[in-house]
């Protein structure tokens, strides 16, 4: 065997936690959108945690509100996918210059993003400062079957995959699974 030794750093390359998303929020004036790919589900009950913080202006949107839609951009959405996390919503829409469709949502006041996948429409329940974390419940899940439904995943290093191949083990599972999955 020929393992060879790497940086602490590099780790989370291998444990990149979720799928990259598009976070969108309204402060009440202004719809934004920010790029998050640290989200992770915490339990069956819809509870999810987003990796964010007072550095990134969406967060003011996030806890004053206490909601959000996370979105699924497809592939074919990604290279703009990484351009929203470049920039400020504070010094830019990025919804006109990066050319998202804001539709209306049903749970919250902020948007669905009408080129992506899925949208999950969120409440915040928590905040975790010492971790920098926001806890999310998913109130109201659409699904848009005329975009690719492949899920883009960032390995943390500036680049991106796609799942391609699908393995079902339902069977196998059916004990394990929690009911309506």
């Amino acid at each position: 065997m020929a393992f060879r030794e790497i940086e602490p750093q590099k780790a989370l390359t291998f444990i990149e936690p979720g799928p990259v998303v598009l976070v969108t929020t309204f402060d009440g004036k202004k719809h934004n959108v920010m790029t998050l790919t640290w989200t992770c589900p915490v339990n069956f009950d819809n509870d999810f945690i987003l990796a964010t913080g007072p550095w990134n202006h969406s967060f003011r949107a996030l806890t004053e509100t206490k909601e959000c839609v996370v979105c699924i951009p497809p592939p074919s959405l990604l290279r703009r996918a990484v351009l929203a996390g470049t920039v400020s919503g504070k010094d830019a829409d990025k919804f006109s210059s990066l050319g998202f469709t804001a539709v209306g949502a049903k749970a919250v006041k902020a948007c669905l993003i009408a080129e992506c996948s899925a949208c999950l429409e969120c409440t915040v329940t928590d905040y975790l400062p010492e971790y920098s974390l926001l806890v999310i419940h998913c109130n109201r899940v659409v699904v848009n079957d005329d975009v690719d439904a492949r899920i883009c995943h960032a390995v943390g290093d500036g680049t991106f995959f796609a799942d391609g191949e699908k393995f079902v083990y339902r069977d196998e599972m059916k004990d394990k699974l929690p009911p309506g999955l």
